[in-house]
C-alpha cells in the first residue's frame, strides 16, 4: 500500500480539496464580500426625521421650531399632502459620506431646566442617528427659541382661521 492510501484509511477523506469547479465559480461570482458593492446614500431628509423624531420623545421638548415655522407648519399640516414636513420642522441636517451635523431649534416646558433637556436631546438625537444610518454625528446644536408658558394655550390656526 502506498503512504497515501494507508492515509486516506486512517484520517478519512481529505477535506483540504479545492471546491469543486461549480462551487468555485459561484464564489466569484459578484466579486467578494457583498458589503463592498455599491454605495449607500443617505439623504438630508431621512437625517432630519430621524432626529426630529428623536428630538420630540425628550420629556421637556414641547415643540419643535420657531413660533413662525410651527404657524407655517401648523397650516402646511391642514393642507391635504402637506403633513410631512412636521416631522422636520426645526431640524436643519449637513450629511457627509460618512459624518453628519444637525442644528435643532426646540421649544421646553416651562420649569424644565433647559441645559439637561438640551443634553438629554444631544444624546437622543446622536444614538438615534448613528444606530439607524451608521453615519458619525459630529455635532448637535440645539437653540432654545421659545419657552412654553402653562396658561399659554398651543397656537392653534383653527380657531384663528374660523
Amino acid at each position: 500500500m502506498s503512504d497515501i492510501t494507508e492515509r486516506s484509511r486512517t484520517e478519512g477523506p481529505d477535506t483540504t480539496k479545492e471546491p469543486s469547479q461549480g462551487a468555485h465559480k459561484a464564489a466569484r461570482r459578484g466579486g467578494g464580500d457583498p458589503a463592498t458593492r455599491g454605495r449607500t446614500t443617505i439623504a438630508d431628509g431621512v437625517v432630519e426625521k430621524i432626529a426630529g423624531l428623536a428630538a420630540r420623545d425628550v420629556v421637556g421638548v414641547h415643540a419643535m421650531g420657531s413660533g413662525l415655522s410651527r404657524t407655517f407648519g401648523a397650516v402646511r399640516d391642514r393642507v391635504p399632502g402637506g403633513g410631512t414636513r412636521s416631522v422636520t420642522r426645526g431640524v436643519k441636517a449637513e450629511v457627509g459620506e460618512v459624518q453628519t451635523a444637525l442644528d435643532l431649534e426646540i421649544v421646553v416646558d416651562y420649569g424644565v431646566a433647559i441645559a439637561d433637556v438640551a443634553r438629554v436631546v444631544r444624546e437622543n438625537v446622536i444614538a438615534a442617528v448613528e444606530r439607524m444610518t451608521g453615519l458619525e454625528v459630529v455635532e448637535v446644536n440645539i437653540a432654545v427659541s421659545d419657552v412654553k408658558l402653562p396658561e399659554e394655550e398651543d397656537e392653534e390656526l383653527e380657531s384663528r382661521i374660523r
